[in-house]
């Protein structure tokens, strides 16, 4: 290798260690960037050249160092966990928020719930017992039976709300979802590009994997890199961003709970009709809250606790009116009914009492007189008895709160999975600032040596070329 070789070979161990405290510093400056992977400059040794005949011998040194790229040190299967770790805690967080929310609007235990309205109305029935065809007792019948169905139909209309509203959510996170898909598309164009050009996109490709972990939290999409750079993105099975290009997702099926129509399901825009399967991400659970009530509660859980609702409210206009038929009022009436509900509107929205005044309260037995209170004491006596509204209600109550806790128990332990998945990509992937000081140092030690042999070969050529032969004048 000639002397100005030396001064080549200096020159590269320079610029390699000037690129190397260049790219600490750019990892210092990201250590606390969102979504950021740590970075590291890949060098190769030069080799002397192959020399044959007489220049051949003798041993060659190499020609320094090459930097030949930017790694960044991201492992594809921890991205893959922390994505799928991400969708499981977007279904079970969607619907533990919303199964906690069902439980919080019955109010129970507390003064504004349906126990309480209950324990009213069985009470007024007690009162009107011991004083028949009274105004004042007649009124408190009325006004709790009011109440009390007046509950109902707030629960009912909370529920109702609260479906409405998760759907409008829904179709907001499938738009979220289609510009999540369209921005990866965008990525894989620019990402491609630069890779063809042999610049280094992993700025570019940190981005792109916080998109991709968007889609997974939200609709459980799973991922497969291409080797040009771009990576194809799938939901239900099929690619909702293939390369460059992306499809669109919409929400259909019902716009109302309890409408007809085909159940609320994730479709392709291009394909309308389709149901897309879900396994994972919030609008996974989102769907799983909307779907209509069935026989058994295994559907929808919003519309299974306004099948509640209807059924609890059957049973108590049943209950009261199978005995408020038996007797009679003050006047001598028989076959009266206290409850009423409207074919075709559910039951919890059209409960309602019948009687508008005393006259219109069954509360004696037939041909007892009209101081008799025997029936409205069995009234009364309805929220003791087995298979009582009350127990039917405690049941219903129960049933939600157990599904509720069920739902926070899954949604801490996805949560602390998902925990789990993002510190175990971090502990490799994130930036540490110690390791990244010592890269620095050890760079500034390569660039200050690197000057030192380029200054130490100059000064050799400048004896070489400007005093060579002046020895002797």
């Amino acid at each position: 290798m000639s002397t100005f070789g030396g001064l080549n070979t200096a020159y590269l161990g320079l610029t390699a260690a000037q690129q190397g405290i260049n790219l600490a510093g750019q990892n210092i400056a990201n250590a606390g960037t969102d979504g950021y992977t740590r970075q590291r400059i890949e060098q190769s040794a030069v080799g002397s050249p192959v020399r044959t005949g007489l220049s051949a011998a003798g041993a060659q040194a190499g020609q320094g160092v090459s930097v030949d790229g930017i790694a960044r040190l991201g492992n594809s299967f921890l991205d893959a966990g922390v994505r799928s770790s991400a969708a499981q805690a977007g279904y079970a967080g969607l619907r533990s928020t919303e199964l906690q929310r069902i439980e919080g609007s019955l109010n129970e235990p507390g003064a504004a719930g349906i126990s309480t309205a209950l324990q009213a109305f069985w009470s007024s029935w007690q009162g009107i017992s011991n004083h028949p065809g009274e105004a004042a007792p007649a009124g408190a019948v009325l006004q709790s039976g009011a109440t009390l169905a007046a509950t109902v139909s707030t629960g009912y209309r909370a529920l109702d709300s609260q479906w409405t509203r998760v759907r409008g959510e829904a179709a907001t996170t499938v738009t979220t979802l289609n510009d999540a898909a369209a921005r990866v598309a965008g990525l894989n164009a620019t990402i491609r590009s630069v890779a063809a050009s042999g610049g280094s996109a992993n700025e570019l490709i940190d981005a792109r994997s916080q998109v991709t972990e968007t889609i997974a939290s939200l609709a459980g999409g799973t991922i497969r890199e291409n080797t040009d750079g771009t990576v194809d993105v799938f939901v239900g099975g099929n690619a909702i961003v293939s390369g460059t290009s992306h499809r669109d997702l919409i929400l259909g099926g019902q716009t109302t709970m309890g409408a007809p129509g085909s159940a609320v399901q994730l479709e392709w825009a291009d394909r309308p009709g389709a149901a897309v399967p879900l396994d994972g991400g919030k609008l996974a659970g989102a769907v799983s809250l909307l779907a209509p009530a069935a026989a058994g509660g295994t559907r929808g859980t919003i519309s299974e606790a306004a099948a509640s609702y209807n059924a609890f409210a059957t049973k108590l206009m049943n209950d009261v009116n199978a005995v408020h038929r038996t007797g009679q009022s003050t006047t001598g009436a028989t076959n009266l009914d206290f409850f009423t509900t409207t074919p075709g509107i559910p039951a919890a929205l059209s409960l309602g009492v019948v009687p508008s005044s005393a006259v219109g309260i069954a509360t004696g037995v037939p041909g007892s007189g009209a101081l008799d209170g025997k029936i409205a004491d069995a009234v009364a006596q309805l929220g003791a008895s087995p298979g009582s509204p009350d127990a039917f209600w405690a049941g219903i109550v129960t049933g939600i709160g157990t599904v509720s806790r069920s739902a926070q128990q899954h949604e801490q332990l996805a949560d602390a999975a998902s925990a789990a998945a993002v510190g175990q990509r971090s502990s490799g992937a994130s930036v540490s600032l110690d390791e990244e000081n010592i890269s620095l140092l050890t760079n500034q030690h390569a660039y200050q040596a690197a000057a030192r042999a380029m200054t130490a070969v100059d000064e050799a050529l400048d004896v070489l070329i400007n005093h060579t032969g002046l020895v002797g004048r």
